[in-house]
């Protein structure tokens, strides 16, 4: 049995709780979105073939997805605060190993280390919102989060920009130091969650690597290299078998599939797997298809992927207000439609399509993302029990981790068809297409929207 949690934390410990995650978050979505920008500079300064500097964004999100779930069963074990400080010290000697990194190899064992520490923090946004937050406020921390995580990927990139701009990558990964370090004197105001007295499942965590890793390995190589790509999948299905076999026998499982017996965490993490693969589709296929087939330029397609993302940060709070007076299926539902309705438009309209119709078919499909991800992880994060908190963060992060590479996979093999760009699109569509779908049918289940 375990003793009844405080709903939420009291003020004012409550918002310096919230401005260390959202410090958290800006730490992990900024690292990501600027070391993108520096790998062409990487490559040529080091010497480095273009094929090969991916890597260094690669090695960082393999990492992430392959210990997602163990450090979530980890942080039960030792507590969330604990793997917090934990992460974010690794993150840091990460960084000031990738600043002062003088070869190839040594930044990649310095990004990998990044991805770790990242992956500590990324596992227990979930499962900290959870217990930051009163169930009545938990909307609103969704929609926060939200709106952080979209101004950041929008400024990410431009603030790379600049910094190379006037500067060396290295100041890239230099910027990463002064966050940690304001974030560290933060740790003593997060919450204190109960610890499991279970030992660590190291049986599950051991298989957990290739089931994840090579998984999304052979997804991101379908394209390009099938045998490869097939001997990846095989492995990784052979080690999700004997995974699950293992799983089964137990209660509070490593791989939390325990918790998909809950019918509102079943139907938001399926909705959440498509939706985040059509919104990574969309990423990945919109600068291709503005170039190639609207004859846009570079400058014009930035501003428009930022349109994107600035109807999700205005629809975050809006989304925050409905879903405490709205069916959770009917907003998500409404949320993926839309979604699916603005990349429909942008191939419709054809070349021919005035500009204006682009930012109106971007805007709906950040306005359909922003309404769908509040009440979708909050169906997800209030479904379940609070001492699984931690383990519900870390399949909600993997959810969406497993989405992206999916919408990425299935437009990388959209490309090796003719009018890929526009294939590449449609792709995005349908993924939201089929989130809809799973929206309708959570919204016909009773069982699959509970009031909160």
């Amino acid at each position: 049995m375990h003793a009844a949690l405080p709903d939420g934390l009291p003020m004012p410990r409550r918002i310096y709780a919230v401005i260390t995650l959202l410090l958290a978050i800006t730490i992990t979505v900024l690292d990501a979105s600027m070391s993108n920008v520096a790998l062409p500079v990487i490559a040529q300064e080091m010497g480095i073939d273009p094929s090969l500097v991916v890597w260094v964004s690669i090695a960082y999100s393999l990492t992430i997805v392959m210990t997602l779930l163990p450090l979530s069963s980890l942080a039960e074990r030792i507590g969330l605060g604990r793997l917090f400080t934990i992460g974010i010290a690794v993150f840091l000697i990460a960084s000031i190993a990738a600043v002062f990194s003088y070869d190839f190899k040594t930044l990649l064992l310095a990004r990998s280390a990044q991805g770790l520490g990242s992956s500590m923090l990324m596992c227990l946004f979930g499962g900290l919102i959870r217990n930051i937050y009163p169930l009545r406020r938990l909307a609103m921390g969704l929609s926060l989060n939200a709106m952080a995580v979209s101004l950041i990927a929008v400024l990410g990139p431009s603030m790379g920009a600049f910094i190379l701009e006037f500067g060396s990558w290295r100041w890239i990964f230099f910027l990463n130091i002064p966050f940690c370090v304001i974030t560290w004197f933060g740790v003593r105001f997060l919450p204190r969650v109960p610890r499991s007295s279970k030992p660590f499942d190291w049986f599950a965590a051991a298989f957990s690597f290739p089931v994840f890793g090579l998984s999304i390995l052979g997804l991101d190589l379908i394209a390009t290299q099938y045998m490869w790509s097939a001997l990846c999948l095989g492995v990784a299905a052979v080690c999700a078998w004997i995974l699950m076999r293992h799983t089964l026998k137990q209660t509070e499982p490593l791989v939390p599939i325990d918790l998909l017996r809950i019918t509102p965490v079943a139907y938001a993490v399926a909705a959440s797997a498509f939706t985040f693969a059509a919104q990574m589709s969309s990423v990945v296929a919109l600068p291709f298809y503005f170039q190639r087939v609207l004859d846009y330029s570079y400058s014009e397609i930035g501003i428009m992927l930022g349109v994107w993302s600035l109807g999700v940060g205005v629809m975050a709070p809006i989304s925050a207000w409905l879903s405490n007076r709205l069916s959770i299926a009917m907003m998500c539902a409404i949320g993926a439609g839309t979604m699916a309705f603005g990349t429909f438009m942008l191939v419709l309209l054809g070349p021919t399509v005035s500009e204006t119709w682009v930012y109106v078919s971007m805007l709906l499909c950040g306005f359909g993302f922003g309404l769908f991800q509040t009440p979708n992880n909050r169906a997800m994060l209030a479904g379940i029990p609070r001492h699984r908190s931690a383990a519900a963060g870390g399949m909600q992060a993997t959810t969406r981790v497993y989405g992206q590479s999916l919408g990425t996979a299935l437009v990388a093999i959209a490309f090796t068809l003719e009018s890929g760009p526009m294939l590449g699109v449609l792709v995005a569509a349908c993924c939201a297409m089929v989130s809809l779908g799973i929206n309708i049918a959570r919204h016909f289940n009773p069982a699959s929207d509970p009031d909160f």
